[in-house]
């Protein structure tokens, strides 16, 4: 188990008020909504959870893990491979775009924590999964820990975009956040067995709705 100080900090990362932007971008849940359906509390939930397992489970939630045991082991060059498949991995302008700038003001935030944050970044556009590995990193906690915090982190913001793009109810929300939090530790399991060659990040419904989306009428989020 963790320890509090490493649950605190844990919680804290995970946490939608983090000044990273996460809040800003549905990942083609608005683009959902006009072109594939989403239209209720069940299709929401529905879509929510083969995304968690379909394409986040095995792209960024598996470097994550990896990212974090680099990181711990000061391994330079292996962060670089890893941060380097995320931008090449990015279907869409928006996608590059968001991992670029939360990537960004996450390093912004690291400054204020951890003195060395500059120097060990320097050179390294960072993107936000190996941002978030970092950070995590720094922690007490388990590499599990970290993945499932990052994972719980993605699934508040996706919900909150549900929420307001359908739109549904607060307590529609909180019933699909709690069956993607019920389902986050077997595609965290699953995440964290992946090696290098199983990692992937083709989702070509998801790319081609992001796409959409940067001409999209009327839009609340930034992708």
């Amino acid at each position: 188990m963790p320890t509090p100080h490493s649950l605190l900090q844990l919680i804290w990362l995970a946490s939608p008020a983090l000044p990273v932007g996460g809040f800003s971008y549905s990942e083609g849940v608005e683009a959902a909504v006009e072109w594939a359906g989403i239209n209720s509390e069940a299709s929401a939930t529905e879509w929510l959870s083969d995304q968690l397992h379909l394409s986040f489970a095995r792209g960024d939630l598996a470097l994550a893990a990896q990212a974090i045991t680099a990181w711990r082991a000061n391994d330079a060059q292996r962060i670089r491979t890893l941060n380097d498949w995320v931008l090449h991995t990015r279907e869409s302008a928006e996608f590059f775009l968001q991992t670029e700038q939360m990537g960004r003001s996450f390093v912004e935030w690291l400054k204020l924590h951890h003195a060395d944050t500059a120097e060990v970044f320097a050179g390294l556009p960072a993107t936000y999964p190996v941002a978030f590995a970092f950070a995590a990193s720094r922690t007490e906690a388990s590499v599990q820990d970290g993945c499932l915090a990052f994972a719980f982190g993605w699934a508040e913001n996706m919900v909150a975009a549900a929420v307001k793009a359908v739109p549904l109810g607060q307590s529609a929300g909180q019933r699909i956040l709690a069956r993607l939090a019920n389902e986050i530790p077997a595609a965290v399991e699953r995440a964290m067995a992946l090696g290098d060659d199983e990692r992937q990040a083709f989702a070509p419904l998801l790319a081609v709705l992001s796409a959409r989306h940067e001409t999209q009428y009327s839009r609340l989020f930034r992708s």
